[in-house]
């Protein structure tokens, strides 16, 4: 039986939604929001009437309705971290999305506000699937050198474990029977480990931790980081390099990856250092990766827009094919990911979780 499962993903600049039937999506659109009609709004959560009113007339424009849909689903924006899956879209994931309750304010936290909605309206059941703070790290992942300090995962969790899941069945595997390290590579980098079904370790995206990315630093020697400080810069200007202004942005003045290539082939040695930087710090993690599985990958997965570099492919597979085989996946598997989720409960592939509202660790017992 084929289902029919309406996505909503929410972003600080567009609202992504698509209608699929089955793995065939029948409407996909990515409305673009101005920052002029942004600021019309105070607060994140004035946005949520006109984000679903517009959503609503590109539907109609469009020639769709959403009568027989069959579930809804919003990403999950403002939730603790949790276990992988898809959650039941409920009074508590409600509460905690509308309040950001893990502190991160972004639009993200509309998703599930507005499949809430949607499924009330509908009557249909709402569906949250591979949060953005996803963890599933192993506890030897999450120690770090100083007492109290502990790593956590922040890493591209829906589109990271939607193409493991693929990629398994593409090879006729279950992705909880496979090792995979698997990257995204796009404005932002995740290079994680999957073990059995589980994303065990991983980058932190948000933390400054990994390789650097268009707009991110990556890690950076502390002692570095002191002396940078100590130059005059203050805090808030180092937590935008971890996330908006390092990295492509901070070395070269872009964070086009089109552009940065573009001008590394064109004699700008900066650029072509910048970009051989990225590549190699990237390999490194993959090798870190190879090392948490012990060696035993059954593949190396590449997605993100930077993907559709060629370059960018045969450079990881010339230095980590050894590892194992190196396959592309270029862009994004986001929306197809929300929809498969939904799926995979509705059949009675995946047993439905339930959102415990605390995070999935807090901190080893003894």
């Amino acid at each position: 039986m084929a289902y029919k499962i309406f996505a909503i993903n929410p972003g600080s600049t567009s609202t992504k939604v698509a209608l699929f039937y089955g793995e065939e999506c029948l409407f996909s659109k990515n409305i673009a929001h101005s920052a002029d009609e942004l600021k019309q709004f105070k607060d994140l959560s004035e946005q949520y009437e006109y984000r679903t009113e517009i959503i609503m007339n590109e539907l109609t424009a469009a020639g769709f309705t959403l009568d027989d849909v069959d579930a809804f689903v919003g990403r999950g924006g403002g939730l603790l971290s949790m276990e992988g899956g898809t959650y039941d879209l409920d009074e508590l994931v409600l509460e905690h999305a509308r309040t950001c309750f893990n502190g991160v304010v972004h639009p993200a936290c509309l998703g599930p506000q507005i499949a809430h909605a949607l499924a009330e309206k509908y009557g249909k059941p709402g569906f949250v699937v591979n949060a953005p703070d996803t963890d599933e790290f192993c506890d030897l992942a999450r120690i770090t050198g100083i007492k109290g300090i502990y790593r956590t995962s922040h890493l591209h969790a829906l589109n990271l474990k939607e193409t493991a899941i693929r990629h398994a069945h593409s090879i006729g595997k279950k992705y909880e029977d496979c090792n995979f390290i698997v990257c995204h590579l796009g404005g932002g980098v995740s290079v994680s480990a999957h073990c059995k079904g589980k994303m065990i370790d991983g980058n932190d995206i948000v933390g400054g931790d990994g390789p650097m990315a268009p707009t991110r630093c990556g890690t950076i020697p502390v002692v570095g980081i002191l002396d940078y400080l100590a130059g005059g810069a203050d805090v808030k200007a180092l937590r935008a390099m971890m996330m908006k202004t390092g990295g492509f942005l901070s070395l070269c003045g872009t964070a086009d990856g089109r552009e940065l290539t573009e001008r590394a082939k064109n004699g700008d040695k900066e650029a072509e250092r910048t970009w051989n930087g990225f590549l190699y710090q990237t390999t490194k993690y993959i090798g870190e990766m190879a090392v948490v599985l012990s060696g035993k990958v059954d593949g190396i997965l590449l997605g993100g827009g930077l993907v559709h570099n060629k370059d960018l492919v045969n450079y990881i597979n010339e230095h980590c094919g050894w590892i194992a085989p190196v396959f592309a996946y270029p862009g994004e598997f986001e929306m197809e990911a929300m929809a498969a989720g939904a799926i995979r409960v509705l059949s009675g592939e995946e047993e439905l979780k339930k959102y415990a509202g605390v995070p999935a660790w807090s901190g080893f017992e003894d």
